[in-house]
């Protein structure tokens, strides 16, 4: 049997990358995506639409490197036959234009062969699916300009304090909701390539600080007022809704990873600011995202959801997102490490907000006044000046605090003091000493992170061996495997443990990916003996624990969310014990 020609054929629940609304894309493969094809797959489209009673909307095409994106816009109750309408139309499409064999794709779907048993199909497909009950209440909250989330078993109309949620299957009539119960609350959304969960860390924190039931979700879990709700990756929509429909929760920061927005789109239909902190080379090859260009759209879909009204945050020192800025229909804040960036200086003259460093003090440039918010190398969080990736996480976090209309008084008094303790950061940098010895952790997943985070830890390494733990997800392409490994080289390592990364294997078998890391390693002229395997993460620290002498620096990038945990209990643990190299290991 053929492979079907598409991949990843889904729904798309919220404002996503081809468009504002609820819809389905499919992914094309084997087949190359010329005019005459796709011409014929918007005829079969528009075929399926007027026979399913749709509103006419434009059809989406998006070109890349491995095929096309196909996506079209759906009524929000009928998204499972929406895909069903979106795979016929292409297999149809390939039949009549390429001469494809299609049959495979039947029985229990419309019949690429015979369009009027196809369209019977999909008309019960939508009849079957159709909630008019559902549609009422979200046209309902739509005009009054209401937040509708929706998920496989709840409605929930409002957020936090000003939320209701019902089941599907007891859905009110619209006129039997109390409408002026209901409201949204202030939200900020934050993506981007690194830094996004030590930037809606530090800015929950500064809504906490205001007086406001904050709520945050991120990639370790769900948090209101700083304690957890749920633990694990919750940085897609799934996590929105959950902190959104907390009753207590009056401001909410969300993490909005690339993949959630990619695979279903963005859980909000509006947000006051949104924060886009970077963009590397991460993740291509996924969801038809193959280069820096197509990685910086998807970021910036969280324009999309901020009208007139919100603000969006972006980084001046990005060359990628200053030039996809241009243009953008939304009022923009620029940050940068430099407040006399040209393009901060510009913002200013214009009367926009902006956030950088000056003479070494972080300076805030908002609603017509600067505020002066302290020096950066008393930040704890800036590691006393020397990570300039998290003092653009700072900068990042200070405007979209200021937009939210937290008082300058208040982000200062949150940057003197965040990242003391462990807890306000756990696992972004965290730091510990034994003696001479240092030990890093941090969640550093890509080459950027990486670089990042070595930069910092061996800034006083002198004549002292480096040791490193090394992994990467699998689903990450060989290439970029590969580039971790030479960033890693960069550094002249005396000791390199790979692992594997429980939860993250994604495909890969046990090993895979250390394989490809020593092989670039010994390419890069790393020596074969400095090379050691320990697949479990735990282990791989303990084992470089154990090999560590005084004055040796070891950065530990840990991503599993037990091993995490462990490696720092195992740290603190050692600390209050008055451990030191060469002690043996409890």
């Amino acid at each position: 049997m053929l492979p079907l020609p598409f991949d990843d054929s889904r729904r798309l629940t919220g404002t996503n990358l081809y468009f504002d609304g609820a819809g389905a894309v499919l992914e094309t493969v084997g087949v190359l995506p010329d005019d005459l094809l796709l011409g014929a797959w918007r005829k079969h489209v528009v075929r399926a639409r007027q026979a399913l009673g749709w509103v006419d909307a434009p059809l989406v095409v998006r070109r890349h490197a491995g095929g096309a994106a196909l996506a079209i816009t759906a009524p929000i109750d009928q998204l499972f036959s929406a895909t069903e309408v979106n795979e016929w139309a292409w297999l149809v499409a390939l039949a009549d234009a390429a001469g494809l064999d299609v049959e495979l794709h039947a029985p229990g779907h419309p019949a690429a062969w015979d369009e009027d048993s196809a369209l019977h199909t999909l008309r019960a497909f939508a009849a079957a699916e159709r909630r008019p009950d559902l549609l009422a209440l979200v046209q309902a909250a739509e005009a009054r300009g209401l937040t509708v989330l929706i998920d496989e078993d709840a409605l929930s109309i409002g957020e936090g304090t000003g939320a209701c949620a019902w089941p599907l299957s007891q859905l009110p009539a619209a006129d039997a909701v109390d409408w002026s119960s209901l409201h949204d609350i202030p939200v900020a959304l934050v993506t981007g390539s690194n830094g996004k969960t030590t930037t809606v860390r530090l800015l929950a924190a500064m809504a906490h600080a205001h007086g406001w039931h904050t709520g945050h979700s991120c990639t370790d879990g769900v948090f209101v007022d700083g304690h957890t709700i749920d633990a694990g990756d919750f940085s897609g929509p799934a996590g929105a809704r959950v902190v959104l429909r907390q009753p207590q929760v009056e401001a909410a920061v969300l993490e909005t990873a690339r993949g959630g927005m990619l695979r279903r789109g963005i859980a909000v239909q509006r947000a006051n600011v949104a924060v886009v902190t970077n963009v590397s080379d991460d993740h291509f090859g996924e969801y038809g995202i193959h280069d820096l260009d197509g990685l910086a759209k998807v970021k910036l879909t969280v324009s999309r959801v901020l009208g007139t009204d919100g603000t969006l945050v972006l980084n001046a020192d990005d060359g990628v997102l200053v030039r996809q800025a241009d243009g953008l229909p939304v009022p923009l804040a620029w940050f940068a490490l430099d407040d006399a960036h040209p393009l901060l200086r510009a913002r200013r003259e214009q009367g926009g907000s902006t956030c950088g460093v000056r003479e070494g003090y972080l300076r805030l440039f908002h609603q017509g006044s600067h505020h002066d918010l302290g020096s950066i190398v008393q930040m704890p969080l800036s590691f006393a000046g020397s990570a300039g990736y998290n003092i653009s996480n700072i900068a990042a976090a200070t405007l979209a605090a200021a937009e939210l209309g937290i008082p300058a008084a208040t982000i200062a008094a949150v940057l003197a003091r965040f990242g003391e303790a462990h807890a306000d950061n756990p696992g972004r940098l965290q730091h510990w000493r034994y003696g001479s010895m240092q030990v890093f952790v941090d969640y550093a997943h890509n080459p950027e992170g990486l670089r990042g985070l070595l930069q910092v830890a061996t800034q006083t390494l002198g004549a002292a061996r480096l040791g490193l733990v090394l992994g990467q997800a699998g689903n990450r392409e060989d290439a970029d495997i590969r580039e971790l490994a030479m960033v890693a080289a960069a550094f002249h390592p005396r000791r390199v443990v790979l692992k594997d990364i429980e939860g993250f294997m994604r495909g890969r078998a046990s090993g895979e990916v250390a394989d490809i890391l020593r092989d670039e390693l010994l390419r890069k002229s790393v020596p074969a003996d400095a090379l050691i395997e320990c697949l479990d993460e735990l282990d791989a620290v303990r084992g470089l624990l154990n090999w560590a002498h005084d004055g040796d620096v070891l950065v530990l990038p840990t991503h599993g969310a037990q091993a995490r945990q462990a490696v720092v209990a195992l740290l603190d643990g050692l600390q209050l014990t008055d451990w030191r190299a060469g002690m043996p290991l409890p």
